[in-house]
């Protein structure tokens, strides 16, 4: 009966591990390249794709599928930070847009629990979408000092914290 519903569910699963994995990528590289600001902010967008894992499996179960946990695209080894920021917005952005008509799909086959759960991700989608847009206007707007400032504050704290060992 919500075989499409249990479709696009899965499919909105394997769209976020993707996102996950992806983010936890940008996240190792930012850290290893001393900006604290940014390895943040992927890896908080990153534990938030797991939650929104979970609410779908859980959906999926509830409507008597099965959880295809499988990514829907290898990784981009991307390593420049522009580059993280364009790629992640762009994945918010598609994100959005795709569940926005997904929740159409479910809402057309009677499953209005899918299409507010659907909804609610575009929520989210579009609320990190927002935060890479304003971290590629300030890497626009400081360029390379954007990034510097992130590695020097990081650099300061670790001197603090040594010294106050």
């Amino acid at each position: 009966m919500h075989e499409k519903s249990i479709e696009l569910l899965n499919r909105a699963v394997a769209e976020e591990i993707t996102a996950l994995h992806q983010y936890m990528y940008f996240h190792f590289h930012c850290d290893d390249q001393g900006y604290d600001l940014l390895a943040t902010l992927f890896k908080q967008t990153a534990i938030e794709e797991m939650i929104h894992v979970e609410r779908l499996a859980e959906r999926v179960l509830f409507l008597g599928g099965d959880v295809e946990m499988k990514a829907s695209s290898d990784i981009k080894r991307v390593q420049e930070v522009d580059k993280m920021l364009e790629m992640a917005r762009q994945m918010e952005l598609d994100s959005a847009r795709d569940y926005n008509l997904w929740a159409n799909e479910c809402s057309a086959n009677a499953d209005s629990v899918s299409k507010k759960l659907f909804e609610d991700l575009v929520v989210d989608e579009e609320r990190h979408y927002d935060q890479f847009d304003n971290e590629m206007d300030n890497l626009k707007k400081f360029g390379e000092r954007y990034l510097a400032l992130q590695s020097i504050e990081r650099s300061k704290n670790r001197g603090v914290g040594q010294a106050g060992a």
